[in-house]
């Protein structure tokens, strides 16, 4: 085989030209694929914690923020409602709070790392709809008996200020208590553990 009229600096440029196409090529499609394995910022930003500021918040109201797409009550108890719920034992489901979520940190029956600061997920252990925040004691809607807490306006669960859900109701556990820290005295780190911390 004869070689006559073959430019063999060409051919070598052509290769090279080829060659360096193709792995821009390989290059190019690779970076999205590899990047595909990690997370988007928007899935970071879904399963990352949450700072609240609660400074401003005064006994006896709520704030809501959210974490992970889930609403978190967060009530500032006053000392009468501290009172009011060691007498609620007989008539919550779970009173020590044994067979419902919340960190081993938290007090079981006020369900708080600080008493006077409550920290809920809020959606209805039932079917997940949202509790109203009704702090008035003994409304005529809800009767002599209540001492203040939530009411799931859905099918009509009822949980006490501590978010522990009242005898024979649609619900059958307490309010969850998310995993949380306090960073200073005044802001709440919702999603990290107050023992990692």
């Amino acid at each position: 085989m004869s070689n006559d009229g073959v430019n063999v600096g060409r051919r070598r440029l052509l290769i090279a030209s080829t060659s360096i196409v193709g792995a821009a090529g390989a290059v190019g499609a690779a970076v999205p694929f590899v990047g595909s394995w990690f997370p988007s910022a928007k899935a970071k930003a879904a399963g990352a914690p949450v700072k609240v500021n609660v400074g401003k918040l005064e006994p006896g109201q709520q704030m809501v923020a959210e974490w992970r797409g889930q609403p978190v009550f967060i009530v500032r108890r006053t000392e009468d409602t501290l009172k009011t719920l060691a007498g609620m034992t007989e008539v919550v489901a779970d009173p020590e709070s044994q067979k419902s979520v919340q960190p081993t940190y938290v007090d079981p029956q006020v369900r708080s790392i600080k008493p006077e600061l409550l920290v809920l997920v809020g959606l209805c252990t039932h079917l997940g709809c949202a509790p109203t925040f009704r702090p008035e004691v003994a409304p005529q809607d809800l009767g002599p008996e209540w001492k203040g807490g939530y009411f799931c306006p859905c099918h009509g669960s009822r949980y006490d200020l501590a978010g522990r859900v009242y005898k024979a109701q649609p619900a059958p556990l307490n309010l969850p208590v998310p995993p949380h820290r306090y960073e200073t005295d005044d802001v709440i780190v919702v999603g990290e553990d107050q023992e990692k911390a």
